[in-house]
């Protein structure tokens, strides 16, 4: 019998720490959380703990996709594609690009 459970890594490595650090400062570092921040009066420690919630996770799903088990990548995939709050993604991309 297989069970859901959530697993926490204890080896670090830097290159997953640095991307998902990344990542989540790319998705909640600017924009409509700081709004929602503001309007909720979140503190600055409950607003660290979704940033450290979300960079875990980020940084799980990094090491699945370099380790490429697609085996567990789907399996989160199916998973949490439950009722979507989301109606469309459109991709948004930011970075440099030569012109």
């Amino acid at each position: 019998m297989q069970i859901w459970t959530k697993v926490h890594i204890s080896d670090k490595d830097k290159n997953i720490e640095q991307i998902a650090k990344s990542l989540t400062n790319y998705l909640y570092g600017y924009g409509p959380i700081q709004d929602i921040q503001r309007k909720y009066n979140i503190d600055e420690a409950d607003r660290q703990v979704l940033d450290q919630y979300t960079a875990d996770r980020i940084g799980g799903l990094i090491m699945l996709f370099f380790a490429k088990d697609t085996k567990r990548l789907n399996d989160i995939i199916n998973k949490y594609n439950i009722t979507p709050i989301i109606n469309e993604v459109t991709p948004e991309i930011e970075g440099y690009i030569k012109k």
